[in-house]
């Protein structure tokens, strides 16, 4: 649930002119969304975002010159907008997670993959605002109370760490991308060089190592609990002990998934 009150500044950048009217006229549409500028090229998206400061920006990544990933490694990090990637080709999802884009959308879009992403940049939005109210509140604290800004500072270190999570994982396999949901995920395990995503029942398979997908993943609901094993821990519905000190979690779907002793400190709350 968004706040109603919430309007996203957004920027369009799209060298197709019929492709930035086109998405223009479905935004106009949609609540919580204000256009405020459209750019052709990286060029003009780089001064525009500069002068304009938006909240959201769609950005199609192929695009003469600037692409849109060029884009994004030249602003700056005090000024990062949110962003959705618009393209006709697939190929790009991993990379544009990997910088924590709010969404990826494949050209001709569909309106309620789009109205999805919209919904999904607002929910993002509000969670920062909460952080920012978070903050505010600890200012009032400190300046009520008296008391110095190293008293507070433990606080301090949970919002300054904080940081956004991708939604989707994006799972290549030859030609193909697959979009994951990360709510969706029951656990991962590791087979040689792979990673074993299982998620609704299906496993995916990723060339990619345990640290990695580790950072993609919130640690506030997915843990290690085997030194090859990542587990959700809203999945967890049943913790059955072994005489040699290890743990077998039962899953809501059946699944059982081992826990080694020296991980027992990541879920404690389950005893």
């Amino acid at each position: 649930m968004t706040d109603s009150s919430t309007v996203l500044r957004t920027i369009i950048v799209d060298d197709e002119s019929l492709a930035r009217r086109g998405l223009k006229l479905r935004l106009q549409e949609m609540a919580g969304v204000e256009i405020v500028a459209e750019c052709k090229n990286g060029r003009e998206a780089l001064g525009e975002i500069a002068a304009l400061m938006p909240d959201l920006v769609f950005l199609d990544i192929q695009m003469p010159g600037l692409s849109g990933f060029d884009v994004v490694a030249n602003l700056q990090q005090d000024n990062m907008p949110m962003l959705i990637f618009v393209t006709a080709f697939n190929q790009y999802a991993i990379e544009a997670f990997e910088v924590h884009a709010v969404d990826y959308l494949l050209k001709p879009i569909d309106t309620d993959r789009l109205q999805a992403s919209v919904t999904r940049a607002l929910q993002r939005a509000d969670q920062v605002e909460s952080l920012t109210e978070k903050q505010r509140l600890l200012d009032l604290i400190i300046s009520v109370t008296g008391r110095s800004e190293n008293s507070v500072a433990q606080l301090l270190k949970e919002y300054d760490g904080a940081r956004s999570y991708p939604d989707r994982i994006a799972i290549k396999d030859g030609g193909e991308t697959t979009l994951v949901d990360a709510k969706d995920i029951d656990w991962v395990d590791a087979a040689g060089d792979y990673m074993c995503v299982h998620a609704n029942n299906v496993t995916h398979v990723m060339r990619v190592t345990m640290k990695e997908l580790e950072g993609l993943l919130d640690p506030a609901n997915f843990q290690r609990v085997h030194r090859s094993t990542i587990v959700n821990l809203d999945r967890v519905k049943k913790v059955c002990s072994h005489m040699n000190g290890e743990f077998h979690l039962i899953l809501s779907n059946g699944a059982t998934v081992k826990m080694s002793r020296s991980y027992k400190e990541k879920v404690k709350h389950f005893f």
